[in-house]
């Protein structure tokens, strides 16, 4: 064979290895080029290219690094530069309340002052008259006390008409009854107050005033109507519209419900499920001494479990918020209220039965999130963790604390040796109405010091992040939780001032709680949070690179894209 007959045959030899090579590799779904793309991954954290098969990445890297995965049906999808990251996953909302909100109930801003309040509700009376009850809200927490109602429930008898009202404060703790509501719930001057909450009443007459507390709370919502099966399943579809449209493509439902659970199953069946809904199961709200009802549990765990709605977790309430109401159980007592009494906050569940709670869910396998808003409450929770662990060793269920924003110095790095989590939520760490309610009620300067989450993350503690929609906020939207992570600020702007400043944290700490932290609360830290090859391909397209904008912009970022398993299931309208 002559010399240029060989080098023929070794570019052929070459030219079809290559073209072997590139035969051989995968044809994406999906590729999208040309973007800045945040892994959340710290051994590659930028990409501009991805390329996406069955719902999964295959593959990573630069464009020209693509090219092999194109074929003729792929799509190719120019980023056009912009900034791509994981979708997010809230760990704490109560969605269906949200949604169920926005559809069906007579809301008004927390801002709201009492003829505002008055002139909506005389609308909300007009606009149903074949209602029973009006049902909505939400109040600001400090409402009564900045406002002199003589009768808060005459205020709202006077336009309310023969309908019950019953309207929920910013917290979603604490309520506020016409006189028809309570008659139907049978509150009257002879209710005792419950255990773990407070029947507001005149000083002069004793009757009940309109306001309930805590534990006052569930006796009136015991008769409010049930929403129906397909209402809750509209609720569904508007909470994965909401979601969708905010990045959000996981979310843990903080309190799930039967109901809400059955709408979940449906809408995954039909395959309108756009996004993971973690459900921690509703567990009697309240005073409590006896075990719960596990079989219940299970058989709900069981029932509503499918593909998308995960169903391994269980919600307790251990107290109630450390505002205005001063029922969080805190460890040292409030500030005297206007009639001189301060305490010490409730504590629902004593020690001994929530250590065997905890000990029991443990075992079969459930993650708890423990409702925790004062330090007294934090520490009996670590302790019924610290139960848990010795009688079952280390499970690896990380079991969460949530709105653990007060915690003793002794008690902070315990959550790292018990595998504890701190579930925090945006607007109770930078300046609120409800946080100035909050340190008005706990004091100064203990009141100021809430959400040490820099210490949080020097210890080593395990932070997730959510929105707590709707409570004190009007949307689950996490870019104003991202960037008040790091200001410690309102990025609204309209609170000044900064909360406990030294524990502001790094745009890069704020993302990963936002999106990897999270998938770790919904057990999926192994298929979705992050930007990485076999994970699945659960990406947000934003009209701006945060890392390039002042962090005051970082509120303000929108949506453009959001995928989920690969599929476009949000695209803002140009």
């Amino acid at each position: 064979m002559s010399m240029g007959r060989l080098l023929t045959f070794v570019a052929l030899a070459v030219s079809l290895a290559a073209c072997g090579a590139k035969n051989d590799a995968p044809i994406a779904d999906t590729v999208l080029t040309n973007g800045r793309i945040y892994t959340v991954e710290s051994d590659t954290p930028w990409v501009s290219a991805a390329a996406i098969k069955d719902s999964v990445y295959i593959a990573l890297g630069d464009d020209d690094a693509m090219q092999k995965h194109i074929g003729k049906n792929t799509q190719v999808i120019d980023l056009n530069g912009r900034m791509a990251m994981p979708g997010i996953n809230d760990a704490h909302s109560h969605p269906f309340s949200g949604a169920i909100k926005e559809l069906y109930e007579c809301s008004f801003p927390f801002s709201a002052a009492p003829d505002e309040i008055v002139a909506k509700l005389r609308d909300c009376v007009a606009a149903n008259p074949t209602s029973a009850w009006i049902t909505g809200g939400q109040w600001d927490s400090d409402f009564f006390k900045n406002h002199d109602i003589a009768s808060p429930r005459s205020l709202l008898d006077s336009v309310s008409g023969d309908k019950a009202v019953f309207f929920a404060d910013d917290s979603g703790h604490n309520g506020w009854a016409n006189s028809k509501a309570l008659a139907l719930a049978g509150i009257t001057k002879k209710t005792p107050d419950p255990a773990n909450g407070k029947i507001g009443r005149d000083l002069k007459t004793g009757e009940p005033n309109g306001i309930l507390l805590e534990d006052a709370v569930t006796l009136l919502e015991a008769v409010i109507p049930e929403r129906t099966p397909a209402e809750y399943v509209q609720a569904a579809r508007q909470v994965v519209s909401i979601a969708n449209a905010l990045g959000i493509t996981g979310m843990k439902d903080a309190n799930a419900k039967p109901p809400a659970m059955a709408a979940l199953n449906i809408l995954d069946k039909a395959g309108e499920l756009s996004m993971y809904m973690a459900a921690a199961i509703s567990t009697p709200y309240g005073h409590r001494d006896v075990a719960l009802d596990y079989a219940t549990l299970e058989a709900a765990r069981t029932q509503y479990a499918s593909p998308h709605v995960l169903t391994d977790f269980v919600k307790i309430f251990m107290d109630g918020v450390p505002t205005a109401s001063r029922t969080a159980a805190m460890l040292a007592p409030y500030t005297p209220d206007a009639h001189g009494h301060a305490g010490d906050g409730v504590l629902h569940v004593p020690q001994e039965q929530l250590s065997a709670d905890l000990i029991e869910l443990d075992r079969r396998g459930f993650t708890v999130k423990i409702h925790t808003a004062g330090d007294r409450s934090v520490r009996v929770a670590l302790n019924a963790i610290a139960a848990a662990r010795e009688a079952n060793g280390n499970s690896g269920l990380r079991h969460e604390l949530a709105h653990a924003g007060y915690v003793d110095d002794v008690d902070m790095k315990r959550f790292v040796t018990l595998n504890a989590v701190a579930d925090v939520s945006p607007v109770i760490w930078h300046p609120s109405p409800i946080i100035t309610s909050v340190i008005n009620a706990v004091g100064q300067p203990r009141g100021e010091h809430y959400w040490p989450i820099r210490q949080f993350l020097d210890d080593g503690t395990e932070v997730a992040a959510g929105s707590d929609w709707p409570s004190a906020v009007t949307s689950p939207t996490p870019w104003t939780g991202i960037e008040a992570f790091v200001t410690r600020r309102d990025p609204d702007g309209k609170t000044p001032g900064a909360l406990w400043p030294e524990q502001a944290i790094t745009l890069e700490e704020a993302i990963r709680i936002y999106t990897l932290n999270g998938a770790r609360a919904l057990k999926l830290e192994h298929k979705t949070g992050s930007v990485k090859v076999g994970k699945s391909a659960d990406l947000i397209v934003l009209d701006r690179n945060l890392f390039d904008v002042p962090i005051d912009a970082v509120g303000d970022a929108k949506v453009l894209t959001t995928f989920f398993a690969g599929n476009i299931v949000y695209q803002a309208k140009p």
